[in-house]
């Protein structure tokens, strides 16, 4: 715990000591406004492509535990398939949000 203690410690100081740089005026701010375009774009894209990761991992996981479940009980196969296909649709709909999202940060200027 003693090790965990000046790590936290440890942290924090270099943390404070940083503050001082993000009060300091900017030197030529009206430039900026190019490079900050083109770094938000690049987030967005890669917030997205994460989005995208997550989704395409959360609907393999659903369909190998809806083909293992119809595999131990044949009876049940409808409605895991019905449950099946409400958990893949509510996923997609959450990539095509933030699909949306994106869209909406990176506004052509």
């Amino acid at each position: 715990m003693s090790r965990f203690r000046m790590l936290l410690f440890a942290v924090v100081g270099i943390l404070m000591s940083g503050m001082t740089v993000f009060a300091q005026e900017v030197a030529g701010a009206g430039d900026n406004a190019s490079s900050v375009s083109k770094y938000r774009a690049l987030a967005a894209g890669i917030g997205f492509a994460i989005a995208v990761f997550g989704g395409a991992l959360g609907q393999s996981r659903i369909g190998a535990a809806a083909c293992e479940g119809a595999a131990r009980n044949p009876g049940a196969a409808g409605r895991i398939q019905t449950m099946m296909i409400l958990g893949l649709a509510l996923i997609e709909s959450l990539v095509l949000f933030a699909l949306l999202v994106v869209f909406a940060v990176v506004k052509p200027s």
